[in-house]
């Protein structure tokens, strides 16, 4: 009699062994559905990672088209300038100015004459324009003195006197 209780637990344990197995076969084999909650470097790489570089392009094309500048806008491109000595070109707010060849000083009445975009810093009136160096005028009549032949780059408009 006591083998039959020692079968009866045996077979109780393979039975339950048995459970244990089919259970994770059954759990393995839905591995990688949207249920299984492990996440695969696979489905990083190629599907995760593609949705989002979507989702970044798409946001990115429709800041681009907000920004995007109307073509024929003469403001988006710099214009060669060429002046002469004593000649001074003035520039509406946001004009700016690049000197090329040649020396030319800053005109403005007060504080601050040129913002100097290159460096950082700003230039007072009477100052000398550094060559390569890029001028934003911030203030209404600031200007750009030639003191011999100049040529400039600009963009934005201006007028020269």
């Amino acid at each position: 009699m006591k083998k039959e209780k020692d079968r009866w637990f045996l077979r109780l344990l393979a039975l339950l062994a048995l459970g244990g197995l089919l259970s994770t076969a059954a759990f393995a084999a839905e591995a990688g559905s949207s249920s299984d909650p492990l996440v695969t470097l696979s489905y990083l790489n190629n599907t995760f990672l593609n949705q989002i570089l979507q989702t970044v392009d798409q946001k990115i094309d429709a800041r681009t088209g907000q920004n995007t500048i109307p073509a024929g806008n003469d403001t988006a491109a710099f214009e060669v300038v060429a002046l002469s000595g004593g000649q001074t070109l003035t520039g509406t707010l946001g004009c700016e100015v690049l000197l090329r060849i040649g020396s030319a000083s800053c005109v403005a009445s007060s504080e601050p004459g040129l913002v100097d975009e290159t460096s950082g810093g700003s230039l007072s009136g009477g100052g000398v324009l550094e060559p390569n160096h890029l001028y934003l005028m911030t203030v209404e009549g600031r200007g750009v003195q030639a003191s011999g032949s100049v040529t400039l780059l600009v963009r934005g408009d201006y007028s020269i006197s």
